[in-house]
């Protein structure tokens, strides 16, 4: 395949691809993916530059591929962007297939979630030895805030100073879990970009359900795709070496636990580890957002890392 030249950018940057009301989706699993005008907008702001990106990134590859990834915390469309941008693509005649990191996981979404709680616990009991808070009083405390599910809340420090030995031990021994080797199987999938932007023609990916029994493999032809689009969380993370393209669409902690409050079906507000987890995702995020090739804020306008860093007051 031939890279993208700089007259293909323009030409293809000039060009209104009209977005039918149902695109394919990839791999992704989950939800239904459901695309809004916001959606649209923000896919055709980010398109030209992300031309303009490939257009680099494929001049250097033997084969003219090139890796991209969407990333992202909760509910900023990841899904619906990655699957945009491959339309886009594939409609501009560059071949282009989306999968998602969410199938890698070392554990199907009930046991990581049970992972990533016994691991907040067990952490912050352990802090609580290491601190000398622990007692066979502040052990009964704690036990009932657990069968409560309301032993990450903070404010429960202001009762119980030492309380916070628990709180930032398994805070700490979570963040250390958290979109990291321990939890997702990162050389996997960093194997899959290494061979297709060696030019495999094929490739095996995984698929993974909610249970036991719906975890497999599918062999995905390759042979006229030039562009392999991640959309996932952790697309930029230091974990692996073989993404080119990382763009970032961001939401402030705010804008982020509005949406969520919006989007709550039953009313009820996330739990305290619900909230922990997202705050822990999102400094990871702001972490890597220096790498990211492309920013984008909630408002759907491409931003520079110096922009971000005012937008997320560092």
């Amino acid at each position: 395949m031939n890279a993208i030249t700089a007259d293909m950018v323009q030409t293809l940057a000039q060009k209104d691809i009209q977005i039918p009301s149902d695109i394919p989706h990839g791999d992704m699993p989950g939800d239904k993916i459901e695309i809004g005008d916001s959606h649209i907008a923000k896919a055709k702001t980010i398109f030209p530059k992300l031309l303009e990106e490939l257009s680099k990134v494929t001049a250097s590859n033997p084969y003219g591929r090139a890796v991209i990834t969407v990333c992202g915390g909760s509910g900023v469309g990841k899904s619906e962007i990655a699957s945009l941008l491959s339309y886009m693509l594939e409609q501009s005649g560059i071949g282009s297939y989306t999968m998602s990191g969410d199938n890698y996981p070392h554990r199907i979404p009930m046991y990581n979630d049970a992972e990533r709680l016994h691991t907040f616990r067990q952490c912050g009991i352990r802090g609580m030895v290491d601190g000398g808070a622990m007692n066979a009083e502040n052990y009964k405390i704690v036990k009932g805030f657990q069968e409560q599910n309301d032993d990450a809340n903070a404010e429960h420090v202001k009762e119980y100073p030492w309380f916070d030995s628990y709180l930032s031990a398994g805070k700490k021994g979570l963040d250390a879990y958290l979109g990291t080797p321990n939890e997702t199987d990162f050389a996997e999938v960093d194997s899959i970009l290494a061979a297709f932007k060696s030019g495999a023609d094929k490739l095996w990916l995984k698929r993974m359900g909610r249970d036991e029994t719906t975890l497999w493999y599918d062999e995905v032809d390759m042979t006229n795709k030039q562009v392999l689009i991640i959309e996932w969380t952790h697309g930029n993370t230091d974990c692996m070496k073989e993404v080119d393209i990382p763009i970032l669409l961001n939401s402030t902690p705010q804008e982020t636990l509005e949406h969520r409050r919006s989007r709550a079906r039953d009313g009820k507000v996330d739990s305290p580890f619900t909230m922990m987890v997202l705050e822990l995702e999102q400094n990871k995020l702001v972490a890597q957002a220096h790498k990211a090739k492309i920013i984008v804020s909630k408002q759907g306008e491409i931003i520079s890392y110096d922009d971000f860093k005012k937008l997320m007051g560092i």
